[in-house]
């Protein structure tokens, strides 16, 4: 017959889900944080402030996809 499938196979544990959620709430904080400061930075270097926002929005969307990357890789990788 076929082989027998892990008892827990599809399903995350309770560890993996608290840990996806930290990760998402970093994440998202850090994708904050970072478009508050390019956004500010831009401010106060030039007059443009829809570049600002514009370049806030790119640099914290880009930083959030990047840690949620980098947490899908790893655990992959059994971390």
């Amino acid at each position: 017959m076929g082989r027998a499938r892990p008892k827990d196979q599809g399903r995350e544990s309770r560890w993996e889900k608290d840990a996806m959620t930290v990760e998402i709430a970093f994440a998202l904080v850090g994708g904050g944080v970072l478009a508050l400061l390019v956004f500010a930075g831009t401010a106060a270097l030039t007059d443009m402030n829809e570049v600002g926002v514009v370049l806030g929005a790119v640099a914290g969307v880009w930083r959030v996809v990047c840690v949620l990357r980098r947490f899908d890789r790893g655990k992959g990788l059994g971390r």
